[in-house]
């Protein structure tokens, strides 16, 4: 086999855009006629500048290669350029290419791409859902009600989830990090205690942040949150202060989780080599792809750390997670999103029933990607998958921020 061709697809979710603005699918097709899915997680730069990333990557490194060799191509990629370093947008178009060798490798072999992993490790995956709104909920006022928040944990709970996240800590902002204002510690707590008297011991929570806060910022607003006891304390500090975590993993009784901004083994080994993090949240979309992050899963088991792949894309990234979380021993859970449109695009191939995935038994990924339906939502915007806000902290003002509501990840 040699891979021939690529194909590049932008499409759009329709309001109110679960997972992002756009999402980047990605389909390589062999000399011999096999076609591989894959979808690229990456956001530093806007879609058109990305495509030409991906066509690069794909012209420089992997066209005329055999889909076998992903340890051959990762490593032409990571090294490109005189580098040899993590690198989120060149590995994003990388990992949305990898898992496409993967489908490919899977439809060759007539198995699943968990079969090629190792095999099945988990015989069902245990899903997480963030709390959206409920359709009777006002959009805006949700992210601030931790009332809607705890009915919204209700429903997902009795829809069998054993695990909710949710982020009241504040809008994140390119002042990051910073401490938080006493409102946002206080709405934090609100929302902890509502959320855990909806749902009592029946499900997890998980508390998200976005890397808003400092080092101290972070202790404090966990400390006020422990009493709840919370499953993790997601992304309490920017990624770019690897060693700070410790210090709050030292000071806060709540496991700390962190890794959607990561990209390779490089990245997360100085979190788990310090204790900083004991709950991984890779991106296979920007991580490296399937491969690099069954690595990462090794290195974590030798530190008693937990793997919970993150999702805040569509249903080709979805499905290489559950392939390999479906493969890995240190499992904790996966994040999902429940849309009609993530559903349609894949033709339900994946589902949650009762709070589990079940792995997909068809060859490669497992799914059909619906290109008629993906090129019938294009992308037509100038933002990026997911857009920082600029305005600082209006301590006097009763909040923390100027502007508007949150963005979600």
């Amino acid at each position: 086999m040699k891979l021939q061709n690529l194909q590049i697809i932008v499409t759009s979710p329709p309001a109110p855009g679960w997972g992002g603005q756009y999402w980047i699918f990605v389909k390589l097709t062999t000399a011999c006629g096999i076609e591989g899915i894959g979808e690229v997680y990456a956001s530093a730069v806007g879609p058109d500048a990305m495509l030409a990333v991906i066509e690069d990557v794909f012209t420089r490194h992997i066209e005329g290669e055999n889909p076998e060799n992903i340890e051959l191509m990762f490593r032409r990629v990571y090294s490109s350029g005189f580098t040899q370093r993590p690198d989120p947008t060149v590995m994003g178009a990388f990992s949305g290419l990898e898992m496409a060798c993967w489908d490919i490798l899977g439809k060759a072999r007539d198995r699943p791409v968990w079969a090629m992993l190792g095999g099945k490790m988990n015989p069902k995956i245990r899903a997480y859902t963030y709390l959206y709104p409920l359709p009777h909920h006002d959009l805006t006022e949700f992210w601030t009600s931790p009332e809607m928040a705890a009915e919204a944990a209700l429903d997902a709970v009795d829809r069998g989830y054993t695990a909710v996240k949710f982020d009241p800590a504040g809008p994140y902002t390119i002042h990051s990090g910073h401490q938080p204002a006493m409102f946002d510690i206080s709405m934090s707590v609100a929302f902890c205690k509502a959320i855990r008297d909806a749902v009592g011991d029946r499900a997890d929570l998980l508390f998200g942040t976005h890397g808003q806060f400092n080092t101290s910022g972070a202790i404090r607003l966990g400390q006020a949150i422990e009493p709840y006891s919370p499953l993790w304390f997601e992304e309490p500090l920017p990624p770019d202060n690897p060693l700070e975590f410790a210090e709050v993993a030292k000071a806060v009784r709540i496991p700390i989780a962190a890794g959607e901004r990561l990209t390779t083994k490089a990245e997360f080994a100085t979190l788990l080599r310090t204790g900083g993090v004991k709950i991984l949240q890779p991106a296979l979309g920007r991580a490296g792809g399937i491969w690099e992050m069954k690595k990462l899963a090794g290195l974590a088991e030798v530190f008693n750390a937990e793997m919970a792949p993150h999702l805040y894309a569509g249903p080709v990234e979805w499905a290489a997670n559950i392939h390999l979380a479906t493969s890995i021993p240190n499992l904790l859970m996966c994040e999902t999103i429940e849309t009609d449109f993530h559903a349609d695009l894949i033709g339900g191939a994946i589902k949650v029933e009762n709070g589990y995935i079940t792995p997909p038994e068809t060859p490669g990924l497992g799914i059909t990607l619906d290109e008629d339906l993906a090129r019938a939502n294009p992308f037509t915007g100038t933002g990026l998958h997911l857009q920082m806000q600029e305005e600082p902290c209006d301590y006097q003002n009763g909040n923390s921020f100027a502007g508007g509501a949150p963005l979600k990840t």
